[in-house]
């Protein structure tokens, strides 16, 4: 095991005087280390409970037999990092926290972790350095924030957003605006709706690299430490029976975690984060690739923000296990993929009981729609694709004109001013990976349309993301990008788009020879970051298709750090 080379033989005296003067006994020196990563933070809620279930993690990791060794990550939290220049740090923060982690372990030589994660971008790049790392491991959501309730009804951090759309066009009074932000968040944990953290805490599940239930419960619940105790001693389990996350992680699992965003109407920031972990395996699973999933996955959780649930009533009637439960039923989960657990997928199903008096997941008999919530999109607008939810959307084709804004900033200006015209089609460019740099998320300018009444009037696409809180017509990843010179860097306003979330088409109305001439005109732009780490991440990072990693990945490696 990896920590031999700091617990066995003479010359690791001096190494193992570093564990006495932490109080470790000679048997706890003599046992497998496991490292027990999490993203705890004062930033937001969505991390301030991982601290206390780490401890009980490491309960579990001693009564399997290891000495646990716990450390920490950052997180960049996109609820704050919203709508400014902070979240430009937010999905760089996904490479920062897989290699933090990676490097923690591999200097320190543990055998194995647990890594627990609260906010959107913990998710994917806890999972990727699992399996970049490849020594047991086992992955924690921290687990939901619970509903606000505002005027009678439930709530959650998108009813705010939104609310600021309200607010500016008279909608809204400054004493309501102001309850509604009292109320919205009233515990620790993530996002409550189907947003980016539930939506891939859903993943680790389908994935497999999570204890089976292990997702549902929300933040405050005290369940929620029995299941971290559990995953400590299932690490241990993991490590006995040589289950490595790469005997998970195929790319069966990785069309079963497809699977399971669609059914739930998830994030499409899961077009990211599943390419970036099938990355990390060597596995070839671009957005394309995600795309075909959703196309034939049947949309079954009626979940915010297209639905009418949040992630504590999905739990209250089974959690993630009955939503796979539904999918294996109607045939679409390969079912013979193992978990962290040793045992398969249908094996960990066999005893689920889909309930029949609920309304909040639908058999695949009876879908929501007939297929998946996300839906990939292509043409000469995306030759590399975009991608759009419409979970909750009745109007699935748009054609209107181009109101074209080179910044995120740009753009919210003239939404808050209320300069633009219904029908139009809001272009938001030089927010790609490279080109913001960071791929920002758009939410307070989605979630302003909607707060104004014509969220679905209007369309928006842009090479940067969107939250999973996001709803209406709203097209991300548009690739290539313009810092590039993709389609989206040439467009003028006017130019006719047309968006077909049926047939899958992101298109503009100029022929290829206009597009010709007008890209010889074009010239690429500077950013303001010219030092630091943003500007390390936009020298390094690839296409949003590809999943917008930054290293060339488990298909170049020629060592595993699990073989040292």
């Amino acid at each position: 095991m990896p920590s031999r080379h700091v617990s066995v033989g003479p010359d690791k005296a001096p190494h193992r005087s570093y564990y006495y003067a932490m109080g470790l006994t000679e048997e706890e020196i003599a046992r497998p280390f496991i490292g027990v990563a999490t993203c705890w933070n004062e930033a937001a809620p969505c991390n301030i409970a991982l601290s206390r279930q780490a401890q009980a993690v490491k309960i579990g990791v001693k009564e399997g037999g290891g000495t646990p060794r716990e450390f920490t990550t950052i997180t960049v939290t996109d609820g704050l990092a919203m709508g400014h220049q902070g979240m430009k740090s937010s999905l760089a923060s996904r490479e920062a926290i897989a290699d933090s982690v990676e490097l923690t372990m591999r200097g320190h030589c543990y055998d194995g972790i647990v890594g627990l994660a609260g906010c959107d971008k913990s998710l994917p790049g806890m999972m990727m350095a699992m399996v970049r790392l490849n020594v047991p491991a086992v992955f924690m959501y921290g687990g939901s924030i619970l509903p606000g309730r505002f005027k009678g009804r439930d709530v959650t951090v998108q009813d705010v957003f939104e609310a600021v759309g309200a607010h500016s066009s008279g909608k809204m009074s400054d004493e309501d605006l102001h309850e509604l932000e009292c109320v919205a968040c009233p515990s620790a944990g993530s996002c409550g709706g189907q947003f980016t953290a539930n939506t891939m805490a859903c993943v680790s599940e389908a994935i497999g690299l999570a204890v089976p239930g292990s997702a549902g419960a929300p933040a405050p619940y005290e369940t929620r430490d029995e299941y971290a105790a559990a995953s400590g001693r299932v690490v241990m389990e993991a490590l006995a029976l040589g289950i490595r996350p790469r005997d998970i992680v195929t790319r069966k699992a990785l069309e079963n975690a497809a699977t399971v965003v669609a059914a739930s109407g998830g994030s499409t920031n899961a077009a990211l984060h599943l390419p970036a972990i099938a990355h990390e395996c060597g596995i070839d699973f671009d957005l394309h690739a995600v795309a075909e999933i959703f196309k034939r996955t049947p949309y079954i959780a009626d979940l915010k923000p297209g639905g009418r649930y949040v992630a504590k009533d999905m739990f209250e009637i089974g959690g993630v296990p009955v939503l796979m439960k539904a999918l294996l039923d109607g045939g679409y989960l390969h079912g013979d993929c193992i978990t962290v657990t040793g045992k398969t997928i249908a094996e960990t199903l066999t005893d689920v009981v889909f309930p029949t008096d609920q309304d909040v997941i639908r058999p695949t008999s009876d879908p929501i729609t007939p297929t998946g919530g996300v839906v990939g999109l292509r043409g000469n607008l995306a030759p590399g694709g975009a991608i759009v939810k419409v979970a909750g959307m009745k109007t699935l084709k748009f054609t209107g004109p181009a109101r074209c804004f080179d910044s995120e900033e740009e753009a919210f200006a003239a939404v808050q001013q209320r300069s633009y015209k219904e029908g139009e089609v809001i272009v938001i460019r030089y927010e790609g990976p490279r080109g913001g740099p960071g791929m920002r998320e758009m939410l307070a300018t989605t979630a302003a349309l909607y707060g104004q009444g014509v969220g679905d009037k209007m369309a928006l696409i842009t090479d940067g993301r969107f939250s999973g809180a996001t709803r209406g017509f709203c097209i991300g990843h548009v690739g290539p990008e313009a810092a590039v010179g993709g389609p989206i860097g040439l467009l003028e306003d006017g130019d006719v788009i047309t968006i077909d979330a049926v047939s899958g088409e992101l298109s503009v109305d100029l022929s290829e020879a206009e597009l010709a001439e007008r890209r010889k005109a074009w010239k690429p732009r500077e950013t303001d970051y010219q030092s630091g780490a943003i500007w390390k991440y936009a020298q390094l990072v690839g296409d949003a298709e590809k999943g917008a990693v930054t290293h060339p990945g488990g298909a170049a490696e020629t060592h595993v750090y699990a073989d040292i």
